[in-house]
């Protein structure tokens, strides 16, 4: 018997991100978005993505490539052993998506949510089966970055928590289990850096480049925080930064000027070729 499939719920940079990983570790993935553009190049994406990962030697050159299915319909989830839900950053949108999730998938199925800052809990409360879901922060690229964030909420069960332990030893990636809320680990602490650095930038203290290469050189941080920036999504980037804000009313959270600025410009950062930096074709 072959490893059971995963469904992954969104066909944006980090579903594509999670589908890539999946499939270059032979695990069969059902790809499901209303979008029909992106559904529409989905296939080609994820086919750049495993090319991308094969040159940089994140994924097994040989061996086998997990089937990929796309589909617009939360019901083609139904057969999948886990789900891996990776919309936007909105409580709202994520808590309606698990309802119909959970709605078709069989009972006891992990339901995983791909989430860089809202409490596990708070989709818990708000959905059938809360003891099915579990928080698993992926990072981006995930086929590069090996070590990601488990978030057990006060109603995760052992059984899905068992579950995910499985899943991330078939996708050979280490996962750290951390408590439930606002932004968790990384996001809580990286993305008030980040927004610091944007705001030291803004007050013209220092370049965008200065500023990384002081965090690099004096700091050891591999890429630097804007340049790390580009890598999340300024867009995405600056929805984590207003639920941590909501959500704990810190005002090292309340997003820069300049992020808002570049998010209503369409400079979110490699996916769009311009950020901080600019960036051209992979």
């Amino acid at each position: 018997m072959g490893t059971p499939s995963v469904a992954v719920f969104g066909a944006g940079v980090m579903g594509i991100g999670i589908a890539t990983l999946l499939v270059g570790r032979g695990v069969p993935v059902t790809l499901v978005d209303v979008d029909p553009a992106r559904l529409g190049t989905a296939r080609e994406r994820v086919r750049a993505e495993l090319r991308f990962a094969h040159m940089m030697g994140a994924l097994p050159r040989s061996g086998p490539t997990g089937e990929l299915r796309t589909a617009d319909d939360a019901a083609a989830a139904s057969d999948a052993g886990w789900v891996i839900e990776a919309v936007t950053e909105d409580a709202g949108l994520k808590a309606e998506l698990h309802k119909e999730i959970a709605a078709v998938v069989a009972p006891g199925t992990p339901r995983v949510t791909n989430t860089s800052s809202i409490p596990v809990d708070e989709l818990a409360c708000q959905v059938p089966s809360p003891e099915d879901l579990v928080g698993v922060h992926f990072m981006n690229p995930p086929y590069l970055i090996g070590t990601l964030e488990v978030v057990r909420g006060p109603r995760t069960g052992e059984r899905a928590m068992s579950a995910v332990r499985d899943l991330l030893s078939i996708l050979d990636r280490k996962g750290i289990v951390v408590g439930d809320g606002p932004g968790f680990v990384t996001s809580r602490v990286l993305h008030r850096m980040i927004n610091d650095a944007a705001n030291v930038v803004e007050e013209g203290r220092a370049t965008v480049e200065d500023v990384d290469a002081l965090m690099e050189g004096c700091l050891g941080h591999p890429t630097g925080p804007l340049r790390t920036a580009d890598l999340i999504g300024i867009d995405n980037l600056v929805d984590s930064l207003k639920v941590l804000y909501e959500r704990t009313g810190d005002e090292g959270c309340r997003p820069s000027e300049l992020l808002l600025r570049k998010v209503a410009a369409g400079d979110h950062g490699r996916k769009t070729g311009r950020g901080f930096y600019e960036y051209g074709a992979r």
